[in-house]
């Protein structure tokens, strides 16, 4: 068990114990949590459950892929900085490797990107994010001003089809949640010190903030294709509440509008990705690997990789010092459910387009695509098999 301030495990036993997870963890952000419940609570006794449950809801109140959020806190709990970027190095590499060969496969057989597999992949889309929808609409959602919330967000971000619109989306939810919502208080909870100072959380968070305001500033200043996707990517990383299907409209508004990926490659692209262990913002390392513009390939793709998990670690790393205190304010957790709620707009808004609008185009693409959900939600299939199933039903319908 660890003690305040210590960390008694090696970088390398942080990395080896994460790359395992990286390789077997399928099935998205709530599985993935279950995965780490099981290794580092139960068989590691890295932890106990009541410590492992407060880092859990830091990292859900936290924008940005809360999985990975709750890897990088506990590699840094067990090994300092250097396991808190081991941990993270180990659950992500795998995934993002196999989606940067993937990227090369549709840009080196150029009709494979229009096979019957690949819009297989694409009506698969359709599925996993109307799956995502009906659940964080189920959870997250559970009265009327919150799922009016969720209403006024799709109609914000279909009426306005920008980042603009979204950050307004998300606005609009927290004001509506800080006071409108009436929610339980959160009784106290032992706070265990990781130890970060208070001093460099709040640094980290400056940070945070400064590359969210900055990096639009410099592509406004020195604009270039590189530039401005960079800021794009960041803002996804920094902006995402509520799990990661919900990155995929801020990714789309950053490559798609400007021809910089096409929306076949992106939608076959983030099929692709729910067929890999590991978290969902490894769909940045395909996109920046199949990008029509510099630098492309390996590099572009663990760049954008890079780029859009900073945010991560800067949050986590700098709330985790703060973290008792935010998680007592009312009005904090009102707005974060306000928030919450949006999301689901959101990403309901996303289904509609680019997801429905660029996959079905006729009876039996909308027959397959219901068929996933069905196995999805009422087969409880796993995501990996639904997608096989669904590239293999593509490939023979356009055969």
């Amino acid at each position: 068990m660890n003690t305040a301030g210590r960390h008694p495990g090696s970088v390398i036993e942080v990395f080896l114990a994460f790359l395992k997870l990286g390789l077997t963890s399928f099935g998205g952000p709530v599985a993935h949590l279950g995965y780490f419940r099981t290794e580092f609570v139960e068989r590691r006794q890295w932890l106990d459950d009541s410590s492992y449950a407060d880092l859990v809801a830091l990292c859900q109140f936290l924008p940005g892929p809360a999985s990975s959020q709750v890897g990088i806190a506990l590699g840094q709990r067990r090994a300092g900085w250097a396991g808190a970027l081991a941990a993270w190095v180990g659950f992500t590499l795998p995934s993002a490797v196999a989606l940067i060969l993937f990227a090369f496969g549709v840009q080196q057989w150029a009709g494979l990107a229009q096979s019957g597999a690949v819009h297989g992949l694409k009506v698969v889309a359709v599925a996993v994010v109307a799956q995502a929808v009906w659940g964080m609409a189920r959870s997250l959602c559970p009265d009327r001003l919150r799922a009016g919330v969720a209403v006024l967000a799709a109609l914000l971000v279909l009426a306005l089809p920008s980042a603009g619109g979204q950050i307004l989306a998300i606005v609009s939810g927290a004001v509506i949640g800080r006071w409108a919502l009436q929610l339980a208080h959160l009784p106290a909870a032992r706070h265990h010190d990781h130890g970060i100072s208070k001093r460099t959380g709040a640094v980290l968070l400056l940070l945070f903030v400064a590359l969210l305001l900055g990096l639009p500033l410099l592509a406004a200043i020195a604009p270039s294709p590189l530039a401005t996707v960079v800021s794009s990517f960041y803002r996804a990383g920094a902006l995402v509440f509520g799990g990661g299907h919900v990155v995929l409209p801020l990714l789309q508004l950053a490559v798609v509008p400007n021809e910089l990926v096409s929306p076949t490659l992106f939608l076959a692209g983030y099929g692709a990705t729910q067929a890999v262990p590991g978290p969902l913002f490894t769909f940045a390392a395909y996109l920046g690997a199949v990008m029509s513009v510099p630098p492309g390939g390996w590099f572009g793709g663990l760049l954008l990789l890079a780029v859009i998990f900073v945010p991560a670690f800067l949050l986590v790393l700098g709330a985790l010092p703060f973290w008792e205190l935010l998680r007592q304010r009312d009005g904090v957790q009102r707005a974060l459910a306000g928030i919450n709620a949006a999301v689901v707009g959101i990403l309901g808004a996303a289904l509609y387009d680019p997801v429905w609008t660029s996959a079905i185009h006729a009876r039996s693409d909308f027959a397959l695509a219901l068929a996933a959900f069905g196995l999805l939600v009422y087969g409880r299939q796993s995501p990996v098999v639904v997608v096989l199933l669904a590239a293999l039903a593509g490939w023979l319908l356009a055969a």
